[in-house]
């Protein structure tokens, strides 16, 4: 008879310490029945399947755990609850890719970080089970099942943020949740949030090269406004610098007619000394010219 093959859900990243598990079906002990074999195929969420995977995984690794899930068994999805919670890992992040239904839910509370995806949702309530029997079998099953919903509150209780009592409410009303109010109860740590397109990331791109370019254009723009102006006001303070050079060369060529030539030693120190101040006049005036102009310049970007 041929054998079919089992279709294995445990997944490592290539080239990196992270492994994949996932719960894309309901929470079973069992698989599918072969017929041609007479036997069950093994289930790829059952605690069975689970104890597997974690043990090739070493203690240096990543685990995602990504469910999308309606539920199913609570005693698999219990052992699943706690063999993750017993595991010895980097982290383990659980992330709901769609459903987070009934006991997927409190498989997902053993995760360090609890991700709940875009257009996902969360569906809490109260165990059931079938049960046939008498009038006593049936009100002691009752029974055992508030006992089993005691244990099983204890494990959201570890992560709400909301009283036992609202929780009970809540399990009573079977409450879905949406991934914004999963977060703000506790159920969930983060709502994913969707990766921007590539098309839209290269539009930003695109948009700050335009806003440097235009910034560097402002720049430059000032900076050739500074030059013209300083260059113009250095022509003006020229035209005057020349007609007082005149004025004074006349009176120096007249000053050294008359001047005794045994003082030239003297008179040679003086002219130095009155050079040095002329630079220094010329600097102080360049540089309030320069602050003048960036005065105005400011002046006028207010404006603008």
């Amino acid at each position: 008879m041929k054998q079919q093959k089992a279709h294995y859900c445990f997944r490592q990243e290539s080239g990196s310490d992270v492994h994949k598990l996932y719960i894309y079906d309901d929470v079973s002990e069992y698989g599918t029945f072969n017929w041609w074999t007479w036997e069950y195929t093994e289930s790829e969420t059952s605690a069975e399947y689970f104890r597997k995977a974690l043990a090739e995984i070493p203690e240096s690794a990543v685990i995602e755990l990504h469910i999308s899930s309606y539920g199913g068994s609570v005693k698999e999805g219990i052992a699943i609850y706690n063999q993750l919670k017993q595991k010895k890992c980097k982290e383990i992040i659980a992330y709901v890719d769609g459903f987070a239904y009934s006991i997927a839910s409190i498989i997902m509370q053993a995760a360090d970080r609890r991700v709940m995806g875009l257009g996902t949702s969360m569906l809490i309530h109260n165990m059931w089970m079938s049960v046939a029997g008498n009038a006593s079998e049936l009100r002691k099953a009752a029974d055992d099942l508030d006992v089993l919903m005691e244990s099983n509150r204890q494990i959201y209780m570890e992560r709400v943020n909301i009283t036992e009592d609202e929780l009970i409410e809540m399990l009573n009303n079977e409450t879905y949740l949406t991934p914004e109010q999963a977060v703000e109860k506790g159920f969930a740590d983060e709502v994913a949030k969707a990766a921007a397109p590539a098309q839209d990331m290269t539009q930003q791109l695109q948009q700050q090269i335009v806003q440097m370019r235009r910034e560097m254009a402002e720049q430059k723009s000032f900076r050739e406004e500074m030059r013209q102006f300083c260059s113009m006001r250095q022509q003006e303070k020229g035209t005057d610098d020349e007609a007082d050079a005149w004025d004074s060369g006349t009176e120096d060529t007249n000053d050294e007619k008359n001047a005794d030539p045994t003082e030239t030693g003297s008179d040679s120190g003086k002219d130095t000394e009155d050079t040095d101040d002329k630079r220094q006049k010329v600097t102080n005036k360049l540089a309030a010219l320069i602050g003048q102009g960036v005065a105005q310049y400011l002046k006028e970007d207010e404006r603008a």
